[in-house]
């Protein structure tokens, strides 16, 4: 049962953020998190961290002293990294359909660029030349292997995400004509993974590939982006991943292979949900209790316009509950009942809790649900129906 949030009782915190619903991080459990990677990755692997999967500016600024680096996807989670004290040295642009002004920006700045076709290397090009910079630049590539078991294939097949492996040479070829100074590769399969044994494989079919691609880099490779992958537990019967073996096999593989042939090569490991997922709570207050042909439904004032993954409408193929539970001191004095928790939007789509066993809640409740500190509130639609914003808060 959840009764506090980084220390304070949900009622308060709520009173504190001005009312229901809302995401609350617990910047305790982000340190922890990032103290169990630091601990148990080799010295030699630097850690980075995916800003999309949670780009609340004060939750970007709390881990600039936590991570080596920031991995962004659009300009504006680029501003939100640049806004903190890591540097733009440390900041790398990925994803695709940056535009021309994109790139200017990130040239501008310093800021690395993941480059993902041939056009953006040639916008990157043209972008060094209007400002008189010369932009530095990796290639992002899209593998010729699948990672089997992860939530979402980002690699292997036809991808909008980066540069086929076999053209990859081709491009390499291009960059070494142009004025770009060349800094690596960044490789990412797949995410959400609670299987290490398959996140070892990928560690070491993404090696093989770096290791046969930079036979053709125009300058020695610096950057080793290896992608991360590593899921965290969302349903009943989902078993954390084990971090050790992930761990070692990385540490193997960098001293033993990349190393001996990459020996400028700095071997990085880009996490996002796995450092911030399971530190976040969504929250949210019972409005209305109803009962309708034998199911009793908890009407709550949040929903899948703020928290759409909970709703199984976001990745989901067979949907399933996320970790949910009557929060506070409810949560712990009322016998079972079995309930659907619905949130207030006029679509059936908007369930959050579908046939859940929790103890009897009553109109003003709170209603928690965990391992919400990733992929909520900004990859959720929030103008849906014209509800208000959840708020947010690191504590």
């Amino acid at each position: 049962m959840t009764a506090t949030i980084g220390g304070i009782p949900l009622e308060r915190l709520a009173e504190t953020v001005g009312g229901t619903p809302f995401f609350a991080y617990d910047r305790g459990l982000l340190d922890e998190r990032v103290a169990l990677l630091r601990a148990t990755l080799p010295d030699s692997v630097e850690l980075g961290y995916a800003v999309k999967a949670n780009p609340m500016p004060a939750v970007v600024q709390h881990l600039s002293g936590l991570v080596d680096h920031f991995d962004v996807a659009s300009a504006g989670e680029m501003q939100v990294a640049l806004d903190t004290p890591i540097g733009a040295g440390r900041i790398n642009f990925a994803g695709p359909g940056k535009s021309p002004a994109d790139l200017r920006r990130a040239v501008a700045a310093g800021v690395m660029l993941e480059l993902e076709s041939e056009t953006e290397a040639a916008r990157a090009v043209e972008a060094g030349e209007q400002l008189g910079i010369r932009p530095r630049v990796a290639v992002r590539v899209n593998p010729d292997f699948e990672v089997r078991g992860s939530g979402m294939r980002m690699g292997g097949g036809a991808q909008q995400f980066g540069v086929d492996a076999e053209q990859v040479p081709a491009l390499l070829a291009e960059i070494g004509g142009a004025d770009l100074e060349f800094l690596g590769f960044h490789v990412f399969a797949g995410s959400q993974n609670l299987n290490a044994e398959i996140l070892c494989e990928a560690q070491r079919k993404t090696v093989d590939l770096v290791l046969r691609l930079a036979e053709a880099a125009p300058a020695p490779v610096r950057y080793l982006n290896v992608g991360g992958g590593f899921g965290i537990p969302y349903f009943e019967r989902d078993e954390p991943l084990d971090l050790a073996p992930v761990a070692a096999n990385l540490g193997e593989l960098t001293a033993e292979r990349v190393a001996p042939a990459l020996p400028e090569a700095q071997v990085v490991v880009e996490l996002g949900r796995y450092v911030v997922g399971e530190c976040g709570f969504y929250v949210t207050r019972v409005v209305d209790r109803k009962e309708s042909r034998g199911t009793t439904f908890l009407v709550v004032d949040g929903g899948l316009h703020h928290q759409l993954a909970a709703s199984g409408n976001f990745g989901q193929v067979i949907r399933r509950n996320y970790p949910l539970e009557i929060g506070g001191e409810a949560g712990g004095r009322k016998p079972l009942e079995t309930v659907s928790v619905v949130g207030c939007l006029c679509t059936p789509l908007d369930l959050l809790g579908d046939g859940v066993e929790l103890p009897r809640a009553e109109i003003g409740d709170l209603v928690v649900i965990r391992q919400a500190g990733a992929y909520g509130r900004t990859a959720s639609p929030s103008e849906f129906l014209g509800h208000p914003p959840a708020g947010e808060v690191l504590v």
